[in-house]
């Protein structure tokens, strides 16, 4: 092989020199672009996960919407349910009683002991007020009788006094 000349040893030279430059571009690119796709992938985990925790509170918060409402519902809906059952109840204690009557009356027996305790109910009732009329009036007498005695003896003071003047 033929020696080469000194511009055919530049030109190989230069070749070999920019082959270097490419590979170490290309090596420091690798590298940038390596860095580039860890920055990458590592917040597109940070995304994620952010997206997912957003996601589940998201979720949380809904559930509790709903409970929420679902209470407030159930309230709504037991009141309007005892709207409905307290008249129910009240017409069924009313008919109850109606048939006791009923019941109570129509057997003499029955009716005769209704009556008997209705008449010792009146009479204890009648005793105890005239016990408390008596004692009004026992009072107001003791009262009436302490003032005639304290005008008496004021009276028989002032007639003492008018003999004694004379």
């Amino acid at each position: 092989m033929a020696p080469q000349t000194r511009t055919q040893r530049q030109a190989a030279a230069a070749k070999k020199a920019a082959a270097t430059r490419k590979r170490n571009s290309a090596r420091q690119s690798s590298k940038a672009a390596k860095a580039s796709v860890r920055r990458t992938t590592t917040s597109a985990q940070s995304t994620g996960r952010t997206a997912r925790t957003a996601s589940k509170q998201a979720g949380r918060a809904t559930a509790r919407r709903v409970s929420a409402e679902k209470t407030r519902f159930e309230a709504v809906a037991r009141q309007a349910e005892r709207g409905v059952l307290i008249p129910v109840g009240a017409v069924l204690e009313a008919r109850d009683r109606v048939a006791a009557t009923i019941r109570t009356y129509s057997d003499s027996r029955l009716a005769g002991q209704q009556l008997n305790r209705f008449e010792r109910r009146g009479a204890t009732a009648l005793r105890r007020n005239r016990r408390a009329v008596e004692r009004q009036a026992k009072d107001v007498r003791d009262t009436v009788e302490t003032r005639a005695n304290g005008l008496q003896s004021r009276a028989n003071d002032v007639v003492e006094h008018v003999l004694s003047l004379s």
